[in-house]
Formats: C-alpha cells, structure tokens, sequence
C-alpha cells in the first residue's frame, strides 16, 4: 500500500466514523483499524488527528460545494435548486447534518486549520448564494445563508425534505420581495 492509497483509506473511513459519531469519540486506532492502514503508514499520512480532521473537511468541502454548484449551474432559478438540493441531502438515509458546523460544536475555536476549513466552507456557500441571488443583492445572500443553515440545523434533528421546503418558500418570498441591500 503506497501513502496515496493509504490516504484515501483513511480519508473514506474518517468521514463515514467522523461524520456518523462525531470527531471527539472516534479515536486513531479505530480509524486504522476499520480503514486496514498500518500504524506506521497512518502516522506518515497524517502525523496527528487534527492533520486527519483537517483534510477529511477539506475533501468534503471540495466535493459537497461541487455538487450544489453543478445543481445551481443547470438550474434556470438558482435560489430554487439550492433548496430543492438541500432537501435531497436531507433525505438521504445517513444525513446527520452539517459536518462542519458539527465540527465546530464539538472543537470549538481550535484547533485553528480545522476552524480555518469551517470558515472557508461558510464563505464559499455565501459566495454561492450571492451568485444564485444576483449581482447587487449581498443583503440578501446573508439572509439566504441564515435560512440555509437554519434548514439544515432543523433537519439534522428532524431528518427529510421539508426544513428545505419551508426555508425554500421563505427565500422565494424574499427574491419576490427584493429584499436586501446591497
């Protein structure tokens, strides 16, 4: 097994454990074990667990922002395929809702490349909404953000499509409003 091997073994089992029991109660032997990289292998990889937890957010990061682009980039009302996104994410049988606000909860404001990759997240998807909003409307991307995490922290305990249904309906009626400065 060479080190790019070892790496994504490492990464696919740290974000299933991570994200499914948080990042706080699944210990370094139980990711080398579960993911079949030596000791020695996983120490090489990732020298220390914030090193692990730092890159298993970064990769979601990547591909989570990935995938509500491609939904928004095809979508002829682009405030309306984030919310109709959320509310497919929602439904999936493993959502436990969102791994970086979840991340935060439970490390708080350090270790600092861990907080480094939350706010990054936070900033991409605000930049996203700002571009499903349109040009001149950053008023309203912040209330936009504020229903989409609103919506998920709403789903996470109550699991299904309709926290995004209801935060869709809300941001409609804001897009239909005009609501927020520039």
């Amino acid at each position: 097994m060479d080190d790019e091997e070892a790496r994504t073994r490492l990464l696919d089992t740290a974000e299933a454990l991570f994200y499914a029991e948080g990042i706080q109660a699944v210990g370094m032997d139980r990711i080398r074990t579960e993911s079949g990289v030596p000791l020695k292998r996983l120490y090489k990889v990732f020298p220390a667990k914030e090193a692990l937890v730092t890159a298993y957010l970064d990769r979601r990061d990547r591909r989570w922002t990935a995938s509500l682009r491609g939904a928004v980039a095809e979508a002829a009302d682009p405030v309306d395929a984030v919310f109709e996104w959320l509310a497919r994410w929602f439904s999936e049988p493993d959502f436990r809702g969102c791994a970086f606000l979840n991340a935060y909860g439970e490390l708080g404001t350090g270790p600092a490349a861990v907080l480094d990759v939350v706010r990054r997240h936070k900033a991409e998807l605000r930049d996203l909404l700002a571009e499903a909003a349109g040009p001149g409307r950053q008023g309203l991307a912040d209330q936009l953000l504020i229903l989409v995490e609103g919506a998920t922290v709403v789903a996470a305990l109550d699991p299904g499509p309709e926290p995004a249904r209801r935060a869709g309906a809300a941001a409609s009626a804001l897009m239909r409003a005009g609501s927020g400065p520039a």
